[in-house]
């Protein structure tokens, strides 16, 4: 039931996406420009002893061939990782130079060690194929357990054990003393595996160098503001000569906020030839080669009292961050775990350890979710994992110790809730989703020879907030239409549907009138803040146009007093008019607009800012499958959620996002997996042939109810909504799954549920009670 029952007709972006009028990186041309390949490391972990690019040098439409040699000399190093803070015992987090292109070693199949350029792509790849690599082999280590064991190899002399970062939180004493006192004590391990994030749009990058002006105008898909600045750092150029050009994006997910190595190449390749470069991956470079997703494990334990009452919860966290630093990877794995590791439950004491590790694979970045899916998994299948060894009723055990409806805001051992109605939400989704009626549909399955499951996830996570101010601005324009700036960077939310029509309805206008123009490099100011992740758009630039609208009305009641030949103070404003009160005297604000053209734009040109503060969201889900035993093949049957993301703008657009989460959190839960082979480092998921992918009839129609508590973090009481679906759908669909294969006998059982790997379970089961 959504907060705002508005009738959907469509957004504005549609017509263009839909009909093939969508603009992405790869659909850009300029004058003159040429092509480029990346050579990649075919070797998991070794010395590069020499490299011969001769041949390649003299191939037919080749201009420049581009190595590690290069890198060095221009000095092109990665941005390190966001992580400032220090660690147990004051440890400062172990952050090895990464260059564009490999230097001295490489650390993952995939690792780009050179690029050419060539008049078109095919000659470039063709030249690639010239180039003669000589390797000295190293031992490779793909498991960060196995990387932090004494005695395994080394991928940088400066990072002793493979460990890159230690970090507690919570209060170890006090988790110590309830876990002395507990009447049972429930523990559990689990893994959220390495995922791909296979944006159907793939890895695209554009620069352009203008050696007179000394301007780099680069082009990609990304997430906002952040790659302009993080490719200025890469390449030490002044940010202010760095213009990023951003059309239409055909996916996200998290990995599109960082620069990549391939761009700084890119760039230098640009600057060396004065020409356009242009480069776009292929699926297998994108697996290869992507940021990946997840790759957490978890072993931990429920401190309970003889009622089924927690009392405390402690866990060892392994993090593996692949090869290298991304700008996101470390600080995911080390915050949300700690903001959210008690979940929606009074639990009043928690300490968790974090180790963070370097292996031969590709790094980790934030994936849909971002660490919030991971900690939620792995408290919610603690939460059942405890009702299963006391024998209490899953809801019960989660009805006693849910946060009370009237508690927010509410501390945490870690942080404070802002607002939320958990106990409300479960009851909705009991009722709902018919839990009661359960076991009839138990009963009807058993009777077709399947198993049958049902599974509730309960969560809670971090969104919003951002450490500098979010800036927008709204500008008047010549023709009598509006625009506004924003450093938003849309992959398909409707940012340019919703962004207007909010502002629309604060000025009282129409929305037709008005235009959203994100991360523009014609913007009138180079606004402060920070693009789209975390679920933060609405909370953050949403409430921030809120803000400009309001204070542009006030700007303008000035300018309407004179305009009508009033005090200031008798102005009123509505729906889109000012009014002299107690009268029939008014003017609308465009003829205001229109009557205020300055040389410099308009009087009512406004920019302003908010402080972004973090919101919780959050939600309880339910969901049931159906498992036949003979082939292992796992149905969702159905799947219900009761979110709270605080006062509902859009539904349809907020429905949207959670179908889209679902679909990637089921896709994880049943399938997906980067896998690589212990002995050869050499991933073996590398098409869409080896990794699974949900698809349209995967899943039956997801029913979403909203039950929302508006947040008091921001003008227009907003919470997130992107990640909800995935950060739900993990927990929720494998305690279906596991629901279901404990009546056949299978006590553990972790993701990913394929059918070979139920089969194996069942099997097992059914042989070891023989």
């Amino acid at each position: 039931m959504s907060s705002d029952h508005e009738v959907f007709t469509g957004r504005r972006e549609d017509i263009r996406l839909v009909t093939g009028q969508g603009a992405y990186t790869a659909d850009k041309v300029l004058d003159n420009q040429l092509y480029a390949a990346f050579l990649r490391a075919d070797q998991p972990h070794a010395r590069i002893v020499s490299i011969d690019v001769e041949a390649a040098l003299a191939a037919p439409g080749v201009h420049i061939v581009l190595t590690g040699k290069d890198a060095l000399e221009a000095n092109l190093i990665a941005p390190g990782p966001l992580v400032s803070f220090p660690g147990v015992d004051g440890m400062k987090i172990k952050a090895p130079s990464r260059y564009a292109l490999s230097t001295d070693r490489v650390r993952f199949v995939g690792e780009p060690i050179a690029v050419v350029v060539a008049d078109s792509a095919e000659a470039a790849a063709d030249a690639l194929e010239l180039i003669a690599v000589e390797y000295e082999d190293l031992p490779a280590i793909i498991d960060p357990e196995a990387a932090l064991e004494d005695g395994t190899p080394q991928l940088f002399d400066d990072v002793p054990g493979n460990l890159v970062f230690l970090h507690s939180f919570g209060d170890k004493a006090a988790a110590d003393e309830a876990f002395a006192k507990a009447a049972h004590i429930s523990t559990l391990t689990v893994e959220s595996q390495r995922v791909a994030a296979n944006p159907l749009e793939l890895k695209s990058f554009m620069a352009a160098y203008d050696a007179e002006t000394e301007i780099f105008d680069v082009y990609s898909a990304s997430q906002g503001t952040g790659l302009a600045d993080g490719l200025a750092r890469f390449t030490g150029h002044p940010p202010e000569k760095v213009r990023h050009h951003m059309g239409d994006v055909g996916g996200s997910f998290g990995i599109r906020g960082a620069p990549y190595p391939e761009y700084a190449a890119i760039m230098l390749a640009a600057k060396k030839l004065c020409r356009p470069v242009r480069w776009t991956a292929s699926r297998t470079e994108s697996f290869l080669a992507d940021y990946h997703g997840r790759a957490v494990r978890f072993a931990g334990e429920m401190a309970l009292s003889e009622a089924g009452e927690f009392l405390g919860i402690r866990m060892n966290v392994i993090c593996d961050l692949g090869a290298y630093h991304s700008p996101a990877g470390a600080l995911i794995n080390v915050l949300n775990p700690m903001l959210t590791g008690t979940g929606c439950y009074r639990i009043p004491a928690i300490f968790g350890l974090n180790r963070l590790a370097f292996t031969n694979t590709s790094p980790i970045a934030a994936y849909r979710g971002a660490g919030r899916p991971d900690i939620n998994y792995f408290v919610e299948r603690l939460v059942d994992q405890a009702a299963t060894d006391l024998g209490m009723d899953r809801i019960e055990i989660r009805r006693k110790n849910l946060i009370p409806d009237d508690a927010y805001p509410y501390t945490t051992p870690t942080t404070v809730y802002d607002s939320g109605g958990y106990v409300a939400m479960l009851e909705e989704a009991v009722s709902v989703s018919d839990w009661r009626g359960f076991e009839a549909r138990r009963k009807a399955s058993e009777e077709r020879g399947h198993l049958r499951g049902i599974g509730m996830g309960v969560f809670v996570e971090p969104s919003g907030g951002g450490h500098m101010p979010e800036e927008t601005e709204i500008r008047f324009e010549t023709d009598g239409t509006l625009t506004l700036y924003t450093l938003s960077g849309s992959a398909g939310q409707g940012h340019e549907t919703v962004l207007p029509r909010l502002v629309a309805k604060e000025l009282g206008i129409d929305e037709n009138l008005i235009n959203l123009r994100a991360n523009s490099v014609h913007a009138p100011h180079k606004l402060k803040g920070a693009g789209t992740m975390g679920s933060r758009t609405m909370a953050s630039h949403g409430a921030s146009l809120t803000i400009t609208s309001r204070e542009l009305v006030k700007k303008g009641l000035k300018l309407a007093a004179e305009a009508l030949e009033a005090s200031e103070t008798d102005i009123e404003f509505d729906l889109g008019h000012y009014k002299v009160a107690g009268t029939n005297m008014s003017i609308s604000l465009l003829e205001l607009a229109a009557r205020n053209v300055t040389p410099e734009g308009n009087a009512l040109d406004t920019l302003a800012s908010i402080q972004p503060e973090r919101n919780f969201p959050g939600g309880v889900h339910v969901a049931e499958v159906e498992i036949d035993p003979n082939t292992g093949d796992t149905k969702v049957t159905s799947y219900i959620g009761v979110d709270d993301a605080g006062h509902v703008i859009n539904h349809t657009l907020l429905e949207g996002q959670m179908h889209g989460g679902l679909a990637q959190g089921a896709g994880q839960v049943f399938g997906e997996h980067i896998v690589y082979d212990r002995d050869s480092g050499q991933m073996l998921t590398a098409s869409f042939m080896d990794y699974f992918m949900p698809r349209a009839d995967f899943m039956p129609t997801p029913r979403f109810f909203d039950l929302p508590v508006p947040s008091p973090t921001n003008v227009l009481g907003v919470k997130g909504g992107g990640e909800a679906g995935t950060t739900g759908a993990l927990p929720t669909l494998m305690n279906a799954v596991l629901d279901a294969l404990r009546s056949a006998g299978v006590k553990d059982f972790d993701m990913p549920a394929t059918p070979s790997r139920v089969w194996e379970a069942l099997k097992a089961a059914r042989e070891g009670a023989r």
